[in-house]
């Protein structure tokens, strides 16, 4: 049974730093396509970064570009979001999931891991 579990959220200034980490246990091999998505308050939930296969394939959305970094670790399962220069409108629950459908659309997903930035 696949499970993703996010950790490394937390409160942090604007222009801090954070890194979040996803585990996906009960898939060793690992999936081809994974991605981070966020939610915050009152909003939908939205698009943050994809990555596939090696760390050359990612894909951001427009207002992380420069500041975030997605990345795979040593073990297949592991897969890693790099958050730098963070700001305000940043805070969300972040979802990291698995088994790419196309689009945003994903089969797995975390149960999500806080991030709230204070100005």
């Amino acid at each position: 049974q696949v499970q993703l579990v996010e950790s490394g959220g937390g409160l942090v200034q604007a222009g801090g730093s954070l890194r979040l980490s996803c585990v996906n246990s009960g898939r060793t091999s690992g999936f081809y396509t994974m991605g981070w998505f966020r939610q915050a308050p009152g909003k939908e939930r939205e698009f943050v970064a994809r990555i596939s296969g090696d760390d050359a394939n990612t894909y951001y959305e427009d207002s992380v570009k420069g500041r975030f970094t997605i990345s795979r670790g040593n073990a297949k399962n592991t897969m890693y979001l790099q958050m730098n220069s963070l700001k305000p409108e940043d805070t969300a629950i972040y979802y990291c999931a698995g088994g790419w459908l196309g689009g945003s659309g994903f089969r797995y997903w975390g149960q999500g891991t806080q991030v709230t930035v204070s100005s």
